[in-house]
């Protein structure tokens, strides 16, 4: 059994696989939702589907980048929800997770998070049986993004709507909609999933951060 957690934009998503490999998801989205439903939906989750904390297999969480308070609130819950406890905790790359609801295929995924200002958190995988990364993450200006644009190719995560319109033509869109802690899910289940999910404990838990001083050192 996994509980998986996404909590790095305004979507506060957890989803939970049973040991025949089911899946249900809970979401909510808006401003200041993940304090809450974090507790909430794992409360309701454990009480329908009768485990504890301790009966898990492992536990995933979007460590980022993005919302640094939503991530922030994640990490601190799992020190509480996970206090005592011994299970397998995984911090997960939140643009690899964001590349799984691409459709399988050869073509560039661009999995991006907005950054506000001009910017973007971005890294572009192919999206196959195995989810490779065609470079690391970092942050980019929305118009070298738009530039990188090519028909065939997907885009996924937020801030998609900053894009020029025109930019996105012939491209396969997958916006807030689709932003679920099923992808981390999916990504545990890939043969290299090592590579996007690195074991850790609650202690040694820490999120990996949008900050406006590293927008700053973009030279923007």
């Amino acid at each position: 059994m996994i509980l998986a957690y996404e909590t790095s934009t305004n979507i506060c998503s957890v989803a939970f696989q049973n040991k025949e490999g089911e899946v249900w998801s809970k979401h909510v989205e808006g401003r200041g939702v993940h304090s809450d439903h974090v507790f909430l939906f794992t409360q309701e989750f454990m009480n329908e589907h009768e485990f504890a904390m301790g009966d898990l297999d492992a536990v995933l969480v979007s460590n980022g980048p993005g919302s640094y308070t939503g991530l922030r609130i994640a990490a601190s819950a799992l020190k509480g929800l996970l206090f005592g406890v011994e299970v397998d905790l995984f911090a997960v790359n939140t643009l690899a997770s964001l590349a799984m609801v691409a459709e399988q295929g050869n073509a560039e995924v661009h999995a991006i998070i907005d950054a506000r200002r001009t910017h973007v958190y971005h890294q572009a995988f192919t999206r196959g049986k195995r989810l490779e990364a065609l470079g690391e993450a970092k942050l980019l200006e929305i118009s070298e993004l738009e530039d990188a644009l090519k028909a065939g190719q997907s885009i996924s995560g937020t801030g998609i709507n900053r894009l020029n319109k025109e930019r996105l033509e012939g491209i396969s869109v997958y916006d807030n909609e689709f932003i679920s802690a099923e992808s981390l899910l999916e990504l545990y289940q890939l043969p290299n999933f090592k590579e996007y999910c690195v074991k850790t404990n609650v202690e040694a838990l820490n999120p990996n951060y949008i900050s406006s001083s590293q927008i700053n050192n973009t030279g923007a």
